[in-house]
């Protein structure tokens, strides 16, 4: 099982450090148009083998695709990550082109290759692959709700002062400061319900809390973070190359799912060895049903900057 990460900044760094930990692939290669950079990355790694018990083979390139041939899965990191005081959209401008060349020569060497997108805007870079790849929906994935998710259930633990084991929650939508819909509803604590432990109000500040999560850290750290999307993304590659059949909230594009067209947006998907491999339907409640469709129409309003 042969996975290429095409960004080797942080979160490329990080995805490709995870899914080598996990020792499920035989090869990560990592490439970045920086020369050097990829190879200098795949060493220090490579250096933390025997220290870290994988075997996992990493290799860098500096954009020589031929290098990625036969790749099972790629991951898109690649892109200016943001700063401070900056919206996921405002990269559209950037990122969309370099998404784009990507994605293309990803193709060309790997035409069987289940595509995930980190780049930012991520629903909207997601959407992009798909107009511009003609790929099968199922191979095509955006990372977004996963980390989303993860993020809200640590919220959650804080709030309850629980140990985060405990914890199960979701995060649909758009992945962006005002789409994101946490399921405060359906966020359990060993089967029951949040609500029984934490107000309305509380519960509420959890959500707000989750939706400017990247925000907060981008202010913290002055760029993106890297950790959690890292580890976001390996645990969906892992599900993907290990067939596990998991559940994860990930954009996916919709053909008539909640009420959703042509658009590529947060829900829950089962991830399995052929990528996507069905749309989970769940109940929402009206005030999520709102929410949802608020978050679809900013997605659609910057999917409008692309130029197709």
């Amino acid at each position: 099982m042969k996975v290429t990460v095409v960004g080797a900044g942080a979160v490329g760094a990080s995805c490709a450090e995870y899914i080598a930990i996990k020792d499920f692939a035989s090869e990560v290669v990592i490439l970045d148009i920086k020369e050097g950079y990829a190879e200098g990355k795949a060493m220090d790694l490579m250096q933390t083998a025997s220290l870290m018990g994988f075997d996992t083979k990493i290799t860098g390139s500096t954009n020589d695709y031929a290098k990625t041939a036969d790749s099972h899965i790629a991951v898109i990191t690649s892109g200016i990550p943001r700063k401070p005081g900056m919206t996921r959209e405002e990269l559209i401008g950037i990122n969309a082109g370099i998404v784009k060349t990507v994605s293309s020569n990803l193709l060309q060497h790997s035409p069987n290759v289940i595509i995930i997108v980190v780049s930012n805007p991520m629903d909207t870079m997601t959407y992009l692959v798909h107009k511009t790849t003609g790929l099968p929906k199922n191979r095509i994935i955006g990372m977004g709700g996963a980390l989303d998710s993860a993020r809200f259930k640590y919220r959650l633990a804080e709030a309850m002062e629980a140990p985060i084991s405990d914890i199960d929650g979701m995060v649909i939508g758009g992945h962006s400061d005002t789409g994101m819909v946490p399921l405060t509803s359906h966020a359990t604590r060993n089967s029951i319900r949040v609500s029984e432990f934490l107000s309305e109000e509380r519960l509420q500040q959890v959500a707000e809390d989750t939706k400017v999560g990247g925000a907060t850290l981008t202010k913290l750290l002055g760029t993106s973070a890297w950790y959690a999307p890292g580890a976001a993304v390996s645990s969906m590659v892992q599900a993907i190359a290990c067939d596990q059949k998991k559940m994860f909230p990930c954009s996916s594009l919709l053909e008539g799912e909640y009420g959703l067209n042509d658009i590529c947006i947060g829900v829950p998907v089962i991830l399995g060895k052929d990528g996507i491999e069905k749309i989970v339907d769940i109940p929402l409640s009206d005030a999520e049903k709102a929410k949802m469709q608020e978050s679809a129409a900013g997605v659609t309003k910057t999917n409008g900057l692309l130029e197709l």
